[in-house]
């Protein structure tokens, strides 16, 4: 019970606004990685999803937790911290797994045409995160950036959605990028 109460922010105010305007930054400069502390969640939750989760999802923010993060752990540590309700896939606006728990990726809300913000947003958590592989243009970034991807066919499916379509957090130890369904994506 007591790992439950314990591993939120330490700091509410100014942590969440520091994690909060790293998330930004990410989102608006796609393929850069930031890093962010300041939660200490349950296994197998890294730290940079952790944050995300501390950060962007309440008790309005339905979650769907997939694979091997959909554990009683993690659930109680949810409640506790965020009060986000759990959800399935199709009813989600927040999605947390491994990218291959998450599949098929077309099961999320990419909104509809009056509203496309009515999307989800995937938090892919990564066993590593760098700035090499796909290639990546658009929106918020200057030439060209370069992430470590899962794939690109999902990415690039995505992006011909356009403005429809669902947004990723990539998440790995400490360490998070954006990518949203604006940025065009290229096999390495």
């Amino acid at each position: 019970m007591t790992a439950i109460l314990t591993g939120g922010f330490a700091d509410p105010a100014p942590q969440s606004a520091h994690a909060f305007r790293a998330l930004l930054e990410a989102m608006a400069r796609p393929g850069r990685i930031h890093t962010v502390l300041g939660a200490e969640p349950p296994a197998p939750l890294s730290v940079a999803a952790g944050v995300t989760l501390l950060t962007l999802t309440d008790a309005t923010t339905p979650l769907h937790l997939a694979g091997a993060y959909d554990c009683a752990d993690l659930r109680s540590w949810i409640a506790f911290h965020c009060g986000a309700p759990l959800v399935s896939a199709q009813e989600a606006q927040f999605a947390l797994g491994a990218w291959e728990d998450l599949h098929p990726v077309t099961q999320f809300k990419i909104g509809d045409p009056a509203y496309p913000d009515r999307s989800a947003t995937l938090i892919v958590e990564m066993p590593e995160l760098t700035a090499t592989g796909a290639r990546l243009t658009g929106p918020g970034i200057a030439a060209e950036a370069r992430l470590s991807l899962p794939e690109t066919a999902a990415f690039q499916a995505n992006r011909k959605l356009f403005p429809l379509g669902f947004d990723v957090i990539l998440t790995c130890d400490k360490r998070l990028a954006a990518l949203p369904r604006s940025t065009k994506v290229e096999a390495n």
